[in-house]
């Protein structure tokens, strides 16, 4: 399952604080997930997630395995509109199949 656009690392590399604006992090990423205001800046998460699932039910054993990773960038403007910060984590590819015994 995956909920949200994943976030491409090509996209963000492109975003230069300083230079670039909220329009310009809006036409590379969209719309984001969540805005946060700060006074007279602003903050705005861009989140992606991926699970995956895998499951054997038997009459006597049975087995589970998920694993959850998310996409998660945060965009730092200035008063003026102007990007003065990012910070992003990947990790939504690295989502794997796995079983878990559950006796």
């Amino acid at each position: 399952m995956t909920v949200g656009q994943p976030l491409e690392a090509s996209a963000i590399s492109l975003l230069q604080p300083i230079h670039s604006s909220a329009q310009d992090v809006a036409d590379l990423l969209g719309a984001p997930n969540q805005v946060v205001e700060l006074g007279n800046k602003s903050a705005w998460l861009y989140e992606a997630q991926k699970e995956r699932r895998a499951g054997v039910f038997l009459l006597v054993f049975s087995t589970f395995g998920q694993d959850k990773q998310f996409d998660r960038c945060w965009v730092f403007f200035d008063e003026n509109g102007l990007l003065t910060h990012i910070a992003s984590s990947l990790e939504s590819n690295t989502a794997e199949y796995n079983l878990i015994s559950i006796d």
